[in-house]
């Protein structure tokens, strides 16, 4: 594939937290520890304190996730390395998503095994190991039930509920039944494993076992056991609830907008279902149920059963930071932002705050397109304008004749001026009249103009139906080509496509690619 680089900001599609962030704006310095630069890494190892009983805990976890499942040479090694103080992970997270969901799912994987490889050439005395954190607590079932291909919803339609991690996917044969191409992959996925955590780790393991990336399932009562501490500490003291809600206050008043909100209690409690955990005061109790706790029997009950207290958004990353060497973590715009509004509840719990670093924004354009595009002289960044935008500026370059009627209507509006003065002097109460009249000229030559422009659109009818084609196939509803194309989009027609990005993704290029298929 060929690829260039555009400017993240020239885009259009980014927040200006964001941006400012990754650029290194004064004003958000405050809400990290280190800048997203491969000089940062070496005071985030020196400052990573992991000891050997997490390391061991955390390989068993492994272990015991993986058993089944056939791991490459290099995924076995990475998951032994665990166990070596001079290893350390970078972590992405993301929905389990049914058949891979949105590309851009992709791009974090590949921004995480490539940092990992670009941090081993930097600083070779240490290992670095890509993670893949499922999201399998999430209770969100609507965001992960269905992906687009080739211009065509797939829906998967369940009625189980709570953790979608713990779902049964053997009903997802009936999606695969509405998909005409050969995907081998997900049959295999989703006929063969009892959860749907089991068949998202299969899925991931062919696609990127082979760089080495481990795959993290924090729905696992040993590594739960760890976190038990700061659980007991936010159900009963609600400390990061105040540390987050002063952050967003500061982030306000900078003139920035909060992407994640605290509630008093972080935990929801994990059974058949997912439900947050609320107080009054003194005994503690799970919204629409019939399960109570005083506070001594919540206590007794993440003792004996951590697993059944699941992180929100806000006490996710902690547990990722308590239970893996992490030195990195790996988001997306709306995860950068809500990341920043949780320093001060690192700060609280006296942990390290890992550097945060943007995932890969892309954009696939395949030969029809491209060469539509060029014929019809869109630029790249012109490719993100709107359509209105875009079929004007056609119209501007490819017409010698343009429908504005400015010029004229300025000369009426100086004509109507002159007249106005004119007519004053002899009738002051006739300056109404004149300026009502003007109006009227005025909206008789927008009239025209819009006839003019019809006109125009109707000779250059077929260009301004591809202008239109060439938004919808790179922004399908609106939206970047990323948010809503699924892979296989592209994999029928190069097979080496998860190859060609891993080669050319630069992760430390804060920039927004665009690919033309060769």
């Amino acid at each position: 594939m060929k690829k260039t680089h555009l400017s993240l900001r020239k885009v259009g599609s980014f927040s200006k937290m964001f941006l400012d962030y990754i650029e290194g704006q004064d004003a958000l310095n405050e809400f990290y520890e280190w800048k997203p630069k491969i000089e940062s890494f070496q005071s985030a190892i020196t400052n990573k304190a992991f000891s050997p009983a997490k390391r061991k805990t955390l390989v068993d976890a492994l272990e015991r996730q993986y058993d089944g499942l056939t791991c490459v040479l290099k995924l076995s090694e990475n998951i032994q390395s665990l166990s070596e103080a001079r290893t350390f992970t970078v972590t992405t997270g993301h929905q389990l998503n049914i058949f891979t969901g949105p590309l851009y799912f992709l791009f974090k994987l590949i921004t995480t095994i490539n940092l990992s490889k670009k941090l081993k050439a930097h600083y070779p005395d240490y290992h670095f190991i890509p993670v893949y954190w499922m999201a399998t607590e999430d209770h969100d079932f609507e965001e992960i039930s269905f992906f687009n291909m080739f211009g065509k919803k797939y829906q998967w339609t369940t009625e189980q509920t709570g953790a979608v991690g713990r779902f049964d996917p053997s009903s997802l044969t009936e999606v695969l039944d509405q998909v005409r191409e050969n995907v081998e992959l997900f049959e295999k996925a989703y006929g063969r494993f009892k959860t749907l955590a089991d068949s998202v780790r299969f899925y991931v393991n062919e696609l990127f076992g082979s760089e080495g990336l481990i795959v993290v399932d924090g729905d696992d009562s040993q590594l739960k056991a760890q976190f038990a501490p700061i659980m007991k500490d936010d159900i009963l003291n609600q400390n990061a609830h105040q540390r987050v809600k002063q952050t967003n206050e500061q982030l306000i008043d900078l003139g920035y907008k909060s992407q994640a909100f605290s509630r008093p209690i972080n935990f929801f409690y994990l059974d058949d279902f997912r439900r947050r955990i609320i107080s009054d005061g003194e005994n503690f109790s799970v919204v629409d149920s019939d399960i109570k706790f005083t506070k001594r029997e919540i206590l007794s009950e993440i003792d004996h059963y951590p697993e059944r207290f699941s992180p929100n958004v806000i006490m996710r990353p902690v547990y990722q930071e308590v239970i893996l060497p992490n030195i990195a973590y790996l988001g997306g715009p709306a995860e950068i932002i809500y990341w920043l509004q949780l320093k001060g509840v690192f700060d609280y719990y006296k942990m390290i705050f890992p550097v945060l670093m943007p995932r890969n924004f892309g954009m696939i354009i395949n030969q029809t397109t491209a060469k539509k595009a060029k014929k019809l002289g869109i630029a790249n960044e012109q490719l993100f304008r709107s359509k209105e935008q875009l079929k004007a500026d056609y119209l501007s370059r490819t017409s010698a004749h343009q429908p504005t009627l400015n010029d004229q209507k300025q000369s009426f509006s100086d004509l109507f001026e002159s007249i106005k003065i004119k007519v004053e002097m002899i009738d002051q109460s006739l300056g109404g009249y004149i300026d009502s009249e003007e109006v009227k000229a005025i909206k008789a030559l927008a009239h025209i103009e819009k006839k003019l422009k019809k006109s125009l659109e109707k000779n250059h009818r077929t260009a301004l139906i591809q202008i239109e084609g060439i938004k919808d196939r790179l922004f399908p509803s609106g939206v970047l080509q990323e948010r809503s194309e699924n892979y296989l989009n592209f994999y029928f027609n190069n097979t080496a496509l998860i190859q060609e990005l891993l080669d050319e993704f630069e992760p430390f290029e804060f920039s927004f690619y665009l690919f033309w298929e060769e």
